[in-house]
């Protein structure tokens, strides 16, 4: 019997997890579930729900983080400054982060599960988050090799109206974490409000580096923190890329020795096969496993269920298709699936 049913629901996770229980059929009954090589599927629809309020936050921090990154560009290109212009491509690349989650909470509250995208849209988060690392990468480049350039040739740079632009800067990083502020921050928004502090030190990188050249006159102070701020900005992408690979393609986010071994000491169970685990966006852990049984009541099937179920969203599963398989009276294998 194959059970295919949020687990995560029974352990109360958050987003991502189904509202409904699935059905437990009896491994070891009759019945046509449990016929020679039959199976009966029996499905739950899997719900994602996103509140509304956090959709809107993430576009108006999107929106702020877009206009600041113009300014400081623009800023960073009239008055000469690389240390700005790498501030500017650090909050771009914070900006396409927060569009990027704006997208999938907003397209996880409007395209509910169905026939045709049986779990939604949600794997526009990795996709998207993939992009966006890789878009970084070349404009790493561009402020390496502009750093370069200015520690060979320093250039003077207008610190009165770049100090302005910088301290702008900031203000916007303030501004969006007020936005984000609250009791309780969806797991996209507490990734937004990370992703504020990392801009904000930026933004305090510049402001220093613009002081320093005021008053001790080292142009080569303004390259020297364009390295550093890149240097963020290069970790930030890297550490995208890593992470949103990992769910492209399909690596698994549990430990699956671990969790083998932990329905392998479920009362009822004698043996599992076949146990795969990946997630579909950064909030969603699928996994399907062949388990063994003796069971042979009703009552006995369901709290087997129950078990299993209980363990696979005790390591982080928020859906699981379980097959059963168990040995009738005669010692025949029965096949059976519960959804």
């Amino acid at each position: 019997m194959a059970d295919d049913e949020p687990s995560g629901t029974r352990a109360g996770r958050g987003p991502g997890t189904g509202a409904g229980a699935g059905s437990h059929d009896d491994p070891g009954t009759d019945g046509d579930a449990h016929d020679r090589g039959g199976h009966a599927h029996d499905h739950d629809e899997h719900g994602h729900n996103t509140t509304g309020s956090s959709s809107r936050k993430l576009g108006a921090v999107a929106a702020i983080n877009l206009v600041g990154f113009v300014v400081e560009l623009a800023g960073g290109l009239a008055f000469g400054s690389v240390a700005l212009v790498s501030d500017a491509v650090h909050m771009l690349f914070d900006a396409l982060a927060y569009v990027m989650a704006f997208v999938a909470a907003a397209v996880a509250e409007r395209v509910d599960a169905g026939e045709d995208w049986t779990y939604g849209l949600h794997r526009i988060e990795p996709l998207a988050a993939f992009l966006n690392g890789l878009f970084l990468l070349p404009m790493v480049g561009y402020i390496l090799w502009e750093s370069y350039r200015r520690f060979l040739d320093p250039v003077a740079i207008g610190t009165g109206p770049t100090l302005a632009v910088a301290v702008g800067g900031l203000v916007v990083n303030v501004g969006s974490v007020l936005v984000l502020e609250g009791e309780e921050m969806s797991l996209n928004e507490r990734g937004a409000f990370y992703h504020l502090l990392g801009d904000a030190g930026g933004s305090v990188v510049v402001i220093v580096s613009v002081l320093a050249v005021e008053f001790t006159g080292v142009r080569a102070v303004d390259p020297a923190a364009a390295l550093l701020v890149a240097g963020l900005v290069a970790w930030s992408a890297l550490r995208v890329l890593r992470e949103s690979g990992a769910v492209f393609f399909l690596k698994t986010p549990v430990d699956t020795a671990g969790l083998r071994a932990a329905l392998l000491g479920v009362e009822g169970v004698s043996g599992v096969a076949d146990l795969h685990a990946w997630q579909v966006c950064s909030q969603l852990t699928v996994a399907t496993v062949h388990v063994e049984t003796s069971v042979e009541t009703l009552a006995a099937a369901e709290g087997v269920s129950g078990r299993v179920h209980a363990v696979l969203a005790d390591h982080g599963v928020d859906h699981a298709t379980v097959e059963y398989r168990s040995t009738d009276g005669n010692g025949t294998r029965v096949t059976a699936h519960e959804h």
